[in-house]
């Protein structure tokens, strides 16, 4: 029997200036005939709005579709939060409906929009050199 993780974390840095710019997870990752995970992302406050994240979760979604071998990846994003809607769409994520009080948040229960990537939709940008 192979043991697998259920969910890995990463931390997205700036290599130019050694700087952490945020942090990524891949949870509920189940292997076998669904291979999927939940992708989950923060971006650190200064550096919001950079282009950081987008060129971090590429890499990740890389790890995920590749090395894992994953076929689904899903990532729900409160629905005013106009930058995160961009990063996923951005990086090819599909609008796949609306979850209502989906994730507790600030203790309150708070509406997502649900979105998914297969690994066939994946088409990784190339790898910036800095």
């Amino acid at each position: 029997m192979v043991l697998r993780p259920l969910g890995e974390s990463y931390l997205i840095c700036r290599n130019e200036a050694v700087a952490l710019v945020g942090s990524a997870s891949l949870g509920h990752v189940v292997f076998g005939n669904l291979r999927s995970a939940y992708l989950g992302y923060s971006a650190f406050v200064p550096h919001q709005g950079r282009g950081y994240m987008f060129e971090g979760l590429g890499s990740v979604l890389r790890h995920a579709f590749g090395t894992l071998g994953l076929h689904r990846v899903e990532a729900n994003v409160q629905p005013d939060n106009a930058r995160s809607i961009a990063v996923v769409e951005g990086l090819g994520f599909r609008r796949e409906g609306y979850s209502p009080r989906y994730l507790k948040i600030g203790n309150r229960w708070r509406d997502h929009v649900r979105f998914a990537m297969l690994a066939d939709e994946f088409a990784p940008a190339p790898r910036r050199r800095r």
